[in-house]
């Protein structure tokens, strides 16, 4: 395949899979806003977000004073933010329109679509109303863009590079979400004899993050006990079968990087492995006692070096 066309594929599904996520954190931050809780707690909650997100600068140069209204603008629908999801959207439809050849015609309408109808839904108003029903609409455009892939495409390279792509995102916006609530509540202190305290840890809150990754009833079948935060991390972090776990999105990236693999990506699937075997063998329990935020600091820098791996060895130069 054309490096070209795997770098639009590879494009086309990160930017897909970027806006659902983007629509997720959002969510989440969105419902635990409407908790009670005191003002600074909920400043500091959409701090986090754009810290997390790496806009911070960008967004105090346009608006100065932090809102939650402002943020879910600049974050959705504002055309200078390159990680709007407008503007991943807009790129999702572009890069599925440079390689219409090598997408089935369900693929290539859905992207075209939702390209077309988010900009309807931005126009009619739905964002102001009920920005709730602009992320679950979000999220379930993407959803409709894989299970058209994956039910429609061809299992050979094209399909290899989207599926990188998508999981490789997956991974990084997991491990974003999961460092916004961990890190801005100040709840890594779960390898230090605290775990009574964590057991008082607000229910509503991590059943908000827990819905946001479309894991509740998950979390509920898997432990079958209250929602604690180590559970919740462990369930995100190391849970195999959870679809959005980091595992998970590890063994999908190991998996279709070697059914794409070429003399020179050796290197980068050997790291790929590396990294899905530190959370194969890993527990929950030395995470938590080393410090989540630091771990999961560690892990963005892995996938991004990832990367930019993939991009050398298959993609278009960056």
């Amino acid at each position: 395949m054309l490096s070209r066309t795997a770098d639009h594929l590879f494009w086309m599904a990160r930017y897909m899979e970027r806006a659902e996520n983007t629509a997720r954190l959002l969510d989440v931050n969105y419902q635990t806003a409407l908790l009670p809780q005191s003002q600074e707690a909920a400043q500091n909650g959409w701090k986090g977000l754009l810290s997390i997100s790496e806009l911070t600068s960008d967004y105090l140069k346009k608006h100065g004073e932090i809102t939650a209204r402002d943020i879910m603008t600049f974050m959705v629908s504002d055309p200078n933010n390159p990680s709007s999801i407008l503007n991943c959207l807009r790129a999702a439809r572009e890069n599925a329109r440079a390689v219409r050849g090598a997408l089935t015609t369900e693929v290539w309408e859905t992207a075209n679509q939702t390209w077309l109808e988010f900009n309807r839904v931005l126009k009619d108003g739905m964002l102001e109303r009920d920005p709730g029903e602009v992320f679950e609409w979000v999220k379930f455009r993407s959803h409709l863009s894989r299970g058209v892939t994956v039910g429609t495409m061809l299992q050979d390279e094209a399909l290899h590079f989207q599926r990188i792509g998508t999981f490789l995102e997956r991974a990084d916006n997991t491990a974003r979400l999961l460092d916004v609530k961990f890190h801005a509540r100040n709840t890594e202190f779960f390898g230090s004899g605290a775990g009574n305290e964590g057991k008082e840890v607000d229910f509503y809150h991590w059943s908000a993050v827990l819905r946001s990754v479309s894991a509740f009833e998950v979390y509920r079948k898997v432990y079958r006990n209250v929602i604690r935060p180590e559970k919740v991390a462990e369930l995100l972090i190391l849970r195999a079968e959870m679809p959005r776990s980091l595992l998970h999105c590890m063994n999908e990236v190991v998996g279709n990087l070697r059914a794409v693999a070429n003399d020179q990506s050796h290197e980068t699937l050997r790291r790929a492995g590396r990294l899905r075997a530190d959370l194969q063998y890993g527990h929950i329990d030395e995470i938590l006692a080393t410090g989540l935020h630091a771990y999961l600091t560690q892990f963005l820098d892995r996938v991004s070096d990832l990367g930019y791996g993939i991009s050398r060895d298959f993609l278009m130069p960056a």
